[in-house]
């Protein structure tokens, strides 16, 4: 479902992505997990036709990143990792909002605001105008958006930030189920817990560079060791730093 070929992206001749191949297929929870600066945002970014790369090639159901952007718009859904919401709407007129731009009928689009509103416990605030919300709710209402519309890729970066405990967890089994529905994931993050709760399989990247690509328990190497134990010795081997 996301094919990454040769992916290379500099910014002024220094490279963030380096030589960049990945096959992520339908069903599969992939976490990109490396640290601040590694690569992940960026490369999250060129997957979902925000960016553009230096070199090589990125497909997505099939789809040619640069030259079909419009189609993929309505098959892929991305969570930034600062996602920006309109203040002066209210969290039910921002989800009608993404649903007409997304071509959601009217029936369609209230049917799965109320969905989420349900999933997220977010009755009681969704009249009210974002620019009250808290920085989780924001994020739940992000979420929201992003999964409304039932889309075929699913690009979210750094999901967890700001979310209570029990957020956290609606949107780990959420991925998850989307996942076991078909829907690709793919997850950029530097937190090795969620990427060991939820992943199918872990992309270490470290200085732009692809690492490691293996299912969590291919990691860790034995059922006792940790994952976090793992990524230490990797990241170092590599001579870099978590």
């Amino acid at each position: 479902m996301i094919h990454i070929e040769n992916l290379c992206k500099s910014y002024d001749g220094k490279a963030a992505v380096s030589d960049l191949n990945l096959d992520i297929p339908a069903g599969t929870v992939f976490a990109f997990l490396g640290p601040n600066g590694a690569g992940k945002t960026t490369t999250a970014k060129i997957i979902v036709g925000l960016l553009k790369p230096t070199s090589g090639a990125v497909t997505v159901c099939g789809l040619d990143v640069e030259k079909q952007y419009e189609e993929l718009k309505r098959r892929v859904s991305y969570v930034p990792d600062h996602p920006w919401l309109y203040d002066k709407l209210s969290g039910r007129e921002f989800l009608h909002f993404v649903g007409s731009m997304y071509g959601m009928d009217e029936n369609t689009c209230e049917a799965q605001i109320r969905k989420y509103a349900d999933i997220f416990e977010t009755h009681d605030y969704i009249d009210g105008m974002i620019e009250s919300y808290s920085h989780g709710m924001k994020q739940r209402f992000v979420i929201s958006s992003a999964l409304m519309h039932d889309p075929d890729v699913i690009v979210v970066d750094e999901p967890l930030v700001g979310l209570d405990p029990r957020s956290s967890r609606t949107v780990k089994d959420l991925l998850k189920e989307r996942a076991a529905q078909g829907a690709t994931v793919f997850m950029s993050t530097h937190m090795i817990s969620i990427a060991d709760e939820t992943a199918d399989r872990i992309g270490i990247i470290l200085k732009g560079r692809l690492i490691a690509d293996a299912t969590p328990d291919e990691l860790r190497k034995s059922k006792d060791a940790k994952l976090e134990d793992a990524f230490l010795e990797i990241t170092e081997d590599e001579g870099g730093t978590s």
